[in-house]
């Protein structure tokens, strides 16, 4: 169990050290794309900003969100995309959700 965990952490590690992560169209098409960008940061939703915006941590709300869907968020008037590599859903209310998010490159 323990080498399991070393694994992900070190693949985790080595994921940050490449700012953006770049998808073929075979592998993303059939992921969902979830539009944040009409609400509001601190009222709507949470974001916490790492590594100077290439991940972060969002806090938000809404059903069906799923690792390797993208999330489009506004930031001042940039707009940006990016992938959820993990998220856990809330059990109260059930569509609570936290979310670790690596940003990708907008093709």
């Amino acid at each position: 169990m323990s080498f399991i965990k070393t694994s992900i952490n070190l693949s985790s590690g080595v994921l940050s050290l490449f700012p953006l992560v770049m998808l073929s169209a075979k592998s993303k098409k059939n992921y969902k794309t979830h539009d944040y960008s009409q609400l509001i940061k601190g009222r709507d939703y949470v974001f916490e900003s790492l590594h100077g915006g290439i991940e972060g941590h969002m806090t938000g709300i809404g059903k069906g969100l799923k690792p390797h869907d993208y999330i489009v968020l506004k930031h001042g008037s940039s707009i940006f995309r990016y992938q959820i590599a993990e998220i856990d859903y809330y059990s109260e209310p059930p569509d609570m959700w936290i979310a670790l998010l690596k940003r990708v490159l907008v093709e």
